[in-house]
């Protein structure tokens, strides 16, 4: 499989340019901002490792592409869930069933009293040996090699085009990404909350790098959202973007990440270049949920 540099495409959106660069168009199994987090290992010796333990939703973007790389590398991978929803165990699809397709062992707690990360960290890892265990969304050290190469690319593309003051924008979940392009990009790291509140993504930049002067800016969301739930206005803007732009985006990260751009100071006053980080697997069914609700 080769890894190659996305594309930055331009388009109008709202009556400015913006820059988009393409990472869902970086390999067709692995790809987005889980394909810049997980090169390290793609390329890490697995000689002696019988599994990836890794946690998250059942419909997470990272179950997928770890999913991806176990196969790659040929080993197993346990995938911890605090639960699986009857309707998707009987319908299987997005993340969760092409996960399965690549035999990822997707483990369902079914339990209350501590967190996912708790539980496999406490009662998980001590039984086991000759594993890699990758916290959920890919939120360790080992992300940085992968998202310095995109940090990299950026930096050339904007020599080569002559763009200067540039702002980066890219919506988070850990803000793993965003963390780390920060510390590899002379420009301002602009991001959002798209999984919790603005506390809690800055507790997990601390995680990785205590020196909060390094951290990205983090867009103020202007009200709150819950991470899953259906917002009419989410789906809006991405028909409103597929229309004008002929690219699809993801409707949970992205969907709020616009409209967390398009409503600061920065959209108007600033050149942007927006990170594409794939993730349109679980677009499908969250299309229909999305009919099924609202038309």
């Amino acid at each position: 499989m080769k890894y190659i540099n996305s594309p930055i495409d331009t388009i109008n959106f709202k009556n400015h340019q913006v820059f988009i660069k393409r990472d869902d168009l970086l390999d067709k199994y692995f790809l987005g901002n889980k394909a810049r987090k997980f090169y390290y290992f793609l390329n890490y010796d697995f000689n002696g490792i019988k599994k990836i333990i890794s946690f998250g939703s059942p419909q997470a973007n990272s179950l997928y592409s770890l999913s991806v790389l176990a196969k790659i590398k040929n080993v197993k991978l346990d995938f911890y869930v605090s639960h699986i929803a009857t309707f998707l165990k009987q319908n299987p699809h997005g993340n969760y069933k092409e996960a399965l397709k690549n035999g990822a062992n997707i483990i369902e707690l079914n339990q209350n009293e501590i967190s996912t990360q708790e539980y496999v960290e406490e009662n998980i890892l001590k039984n086991e040996e000759h594993y890699i265990y990758i916290e959920e969304g890919g939120r360790v050290k080992e992300a940085e090699s992968g998202i310095k190469i995109l940090a990299d690319e950026i930096m050339n593309w904007a020599k080569d085009n002559d763009e200067n003051n540039l702002k980066i924008f890219l919506p988070s979940g850990t803000g793993t990404t965003a963390l780390f392009l920060q510390k590899h990009l002379d420009m301002e790291v602009l991001t959002c909350a798209c999984v919790g509140d603005e506390a809690y993504l800055k507790k997990q930049f601390f995680q990785l790098n205590s020196d909060e002067s390094k951290h990205p800016t983090i867009l103020k969301n202007k009200k709150k959202y819950h991470f899953g739930k259906l917002y009419k206005e989410f789906y809006d803007i991405h028909l409103e973007l597929l229309d004008e732009t002929q690219i699809e985006f993801d409707l949970l990260y992205d969907s709020l990440g616009w409209l967390n751009l398009i409503s600061s100071k920065y959209f108007t006053q600033n050149k942007i270049l927006y990170i594409h980080q794939g993730g349109i697997l679980g677009n499908e069914s969250m299309i229909k949920r999305y009919e099924n609700k609202y038309l």
